[in-house]
């Protein structure tokens, strides 16, 4: 009977924390990441405090960039308004998040209305973005963000510079047979 009461008591517990509004989180998978073309996302966070994620594949890129802006609006429902604490880059190896195989490879905690990231270039592969704060809106917050790639620099084979090498070279002794 003890077991039994205490076990009721952890699932009532539970459910208070649950439903109590001291933190909410989403996940939302946002499929493939494009070079060159921005990938979008966006969120609303109830009252409180607040972790979302957003899942991606990233490509092989020569550099990778990751901002999110408050976006505040008052309707005569109340208003919406957050503020970020943290902004953090995470990759990914098996899709599954938070299992002990991520690593942060990045991440901003100066807080604000808006926050942003860097990444060098990077193999790619499955990443997560995750966006905390705070919402202090009578209804919420709402927020957008992008995650934006650049495309690799490719270096020139061994053949093209050898290529390059040869024009020059015919080149000089062309002008030299023609006396320039």
């Amino acid at each position: 009977m003890k077991k039994a009461t205490k076990l009721i008591g952890m699932a009532v517990g539970a459910t208070m924390l649950g439903t109590s509004g001291l933190a909410n989180a989403t996940t939302v998978d946002l499929g493939a990441a494009g070079l060159g073309v921005p990938l979008a996302f966006s969120g609303f966070a109830p009252i409180g405090a607040f972790i979302d994620t957003f899942k991606f594949l990233l490509p092989p890129n020569g550099g990778s960039g990751y901002s999110v802006v408050n976006f505040p609006l008052t309707i005569p429902l109340g208003t919406f308004n957050a503020i970020f604490s943290t902004l953090s880059l995470f990759s990914n190896p098996d899709g599954i998040e938070f299992n002990g195989d991520d690593a942060l490879l990045v991440s901003n905690s100066t807080g604000g209305s808006s926050m942003f990231l860097t990444l060098p270039a990077a193999a790619g592969g499955n990443m997560y973005l995750t966006v905390a704060g705070i919402t202090n809106g009578t209804a919420g917050g709402l927020y957008s963000g992008a995650i934006s790639t650049t495309a690799a620099l490719v270096p020139l084979p061994p053949a093209a510079w050898m290529l390059g090498s040869a024009l020059v070279g015919l080149v000089t002794v062309g002008r030299r047979k023609l006396g320039v």
